[in-house]
């Protein structure tokens, strides 16, 4: 794997990246498609993601076929079918629907800091997930995830807190995730080898 930079994302083979923007040290990973969302510094996805209409933040960890923002379609009106807003993929005097893609494009997923997707989850539209929280692998996430909360299943359910009592609290208010490179790497033996509770302890958490 090629070293990650603060200046561009390494993006992999037959990728297709429309009106997106990423942070430093951005890995997108081959095959994937990235569409009207952000990721954050340190962020990465693996391979054959599909991430649409999405505010990621920083250091979140994307396993391999996940799907953030998946679209919906009309159910409300006649037909089902794309012809309705991609009109020009059939006749050539329609025009394509700007108003259906707006809509969908103001459905935005919120994904936090320093979480963790599951190998082939699928997070909801207009679904947050919060800061440190765990979606285990094949789940589909219907409601928001609080923070520091590891849920699963289909549809996703909280399966149990991520730390104990009052951790996760010390852990929102520390916000080492806004450090800046040279900080993480002072802390860095700190980050492998202390557990949470004695990570906060030495940090001011």
């Amino acid at each position: 794997m090629p070293r990650l930079s603060p200046d561009a994302p390494v993006i992999g083979a037959d990728c297709e990246i429309g009106d997106s923007n990423f942070g430093a040290y951005v890995q997108i990973g081959a095959g994937s498609r990235i569409a009207h969302s952000t990721l954050g510094d340190y962020s990465y996805c693996d391979r054959m993601c599909d991430i649409a209409n999405a505010s990621v933040g920083k250091f979140a960890n994307i396993a391999a076929f996940v799907r953030i923002g998946p679209t919906d379609h009309p159910m409300d009106r006649a037909s089902l079918h794309h012809f309705l807003y991609r009109s020009s993929y059939y006749w050539e005097d329609a025009a394509d629907d700007p108003a259906f893609f707006a809509r969908r494009r103001a459905r935005r997923c919120e994904i936090g800091h320093d979480t963790w997707i599951g190998h082939g989850a699928v997070i909801r539209p207009e679904v947050t997930v919060g800061h440190g929280a765990v979606v285990g692998a094949g789940a589909i996430v219907t409601r928001d995830v609080a923070p520091y909360t590891i849920v699963a299943g289909n549809p996703a359910r909280p399966i149990r807190p991520r730390f104990g009592p009052g951790v996760a609290e010390r852990m929102l208010a520390l916000a080492w995730w806004d450090w800046d490179h040279a900080r993480l790497r002072a802390a860095l033996e700190d980050f492998r080898t202390l557990g949470a509770e004695a990570f906060l302890d030495r940090h001011g958490g």
